[in-house]
């Protein structure tokens, strides 16, 4: 399996960048951070700092599994603004390559490159406006053929395991799910 990506801008949603990441590296998805700056230190919404595997222009994208956007502001306006990125979005989703984002992203990032248009999609409540030719969704996690998008940090534990069974099995995900207390296997149940 190619390695994901899963890109951070200050301001960063915490939960969203950090959930995601454990979640996929549980199900042993190769990920790495990578930092749209110089610096490989970049700080989230909340004052955490955390150190990126890699900085944009060290990374070869043209192999790449998985494009992820956490949410989280001014992070997600952060990732818009910053033209390599929104390129290789364009770029990997033209050839039907996976991309994930969560909260205000699908709608700050995703819907103005036209990556979500005629697709079902949800995003951060109140965001919906920003996403004009997308279908809009009402659960909090949607898959809709290469695309994923969640709805917020409640959202992000459904949304790293909705990435985990697009890109291994639905097995996987209940694994990792049962792993972290979240799916009883005698029931059948997901906790949440």
């Amino acid at each position: 399996m190619n390695t994901s990506y899963l890109f951070l801008a200050t301001g960063f949603e915490d939960m969203e960048a950090i959930a995601t990441i454990d979640i996929l590296r549980r199900a042993n998805i190769d990920v790495k951070t990578v930092s749209i700056y110089d610096t490989k230190d970049v700080t989230s919404a909340h004052g955490i700092t955390i150190k990126a595997d890699a900085t944009f222009g060290e990374v070869d994208f043209s192999e790449a599994g998985w494009l992820i956007l956490p949410g989280g502001l001014p992070g997600a306006s952060n990732l818009a603004e910053f033209a390599p990125l929104t390129s290789l979005l364009v770029a990997h989703n033209k050839a039907g390559g996976k991309i994930a984002a969560i909260c205000a992203s699908p709608a700050v990032v995703l819907a103005p490159l036209g990556i979500l248009d005629g697709r079902e999609a949800v995003c951060y409540p109140g965001f919906e406006e920003k996403m004009p030719n997308a279908k809009k969704g009402y659960t909090p996690v949607v898959a809709d053929g290469n695309i994923i998008t969640a709805n917020g940090p409640a959202s992000a534990i459904a949304f790293a395991l909705a990435i985990v069974a697009k890109s291994k099995c639905e097995t996987t995900a209940r694994e990792v799910a049962e792993g972290l207390l979240l799916y009883n296997s005698k029931t059948q149940n997901f906790y949440f």
